[in-house]
């Protein structure tokens, strides 16, 4: 027969204080604390649930920042651009053919206005294809995003001078600018700073700046 019987005295368990201390700190960081941390380098709640969601994934995110990539831009290109791609292709950040260090780079060049945002895309095709280092393949296929303002005022102007007839309807429906914003765009071959382009656009047109 099972009987009931108490458990024996047990000796008083005595922890030395710098050992639990040692432990302590040796525990990884838990995702609720990542997340909070990665909170407070900016990211909203939702980048950051979506960051510490792996191991793997915030290892990586984490890996950009230790390669100079501002938190807040590198969490944006990964979670709007690079992880669609992975998840297009049925890769993960472990498998992706980009690394932490060259996405981090990207990131970086489009800071700098060294790149706009669609050549970073069209950087991320070809380095999805050979993956190599995105600012020599910026320099080597002259991908450098176009900054003088000559060069865009010009293109504006022959975009103009070819559509007379848009220059006049879009003086009274400002929000035409928008086309020749495109336009513009277009015969650079999309090389020129966006921002420049639109503030040339509505100067040309006698059209305020946006606020």
């Amino acid at each position: 027969d099972y009987r009931y019987f108490p458990d024996p005295d047990l000796l008083p368990l005595k922890l030395d204080q710098n050992w639990i201390e040692e432990m302590r700190a040796s525990l990884p960081e838990l995702p609720d604390e990542k997340k909070t941390r990665l909170m407070g380098l900016g990211l909203s709640g939702y980048d950051a649930t979506v960051l510490v969601s792996e191991k793997e994934t915030a290892d990586y995110f984490e890996e950009m920042l230790r390669h100079g990539a501002e938190p807040k831009a590198a969490a944006n290109w990964l979670n709007n651009e690079y992880f669609g791609r992975l998840n297009r292709e049925g890769l993960t950040v472990a498998t992706g053919p980009i690394s932490a260090e060259s996405n981090s780079a990207i990131v970086q060049m489009i800071s700098e206005e060294t790149i706009s945002g669609k050549i970073a895309k069209d950087l991320a095709d070809i380095l999805f294809k050979e993956p190599g280092d995105p600012r020599r393949i910026v320099e080597e296929r002259g991908l450098r995003q176009v900054t003088d303002t000559g060069a865009i005022e010009r293109a504006a102007d022959d975009v103009m001078a070819a559509n007379p007839d848009k220059v006049r309807e879009a003086k009274e429906k400002p929000k035409l600018a928008g086309w020749f914003v495109g336009q513009v765009m277009k015969s650079t071959a999309g090389k020129a700073n966006p921002g420049v382009v639109n503030r040339i656009v509505r100067q040309r047109l006698g059209l305020p700046e946006e606020g």
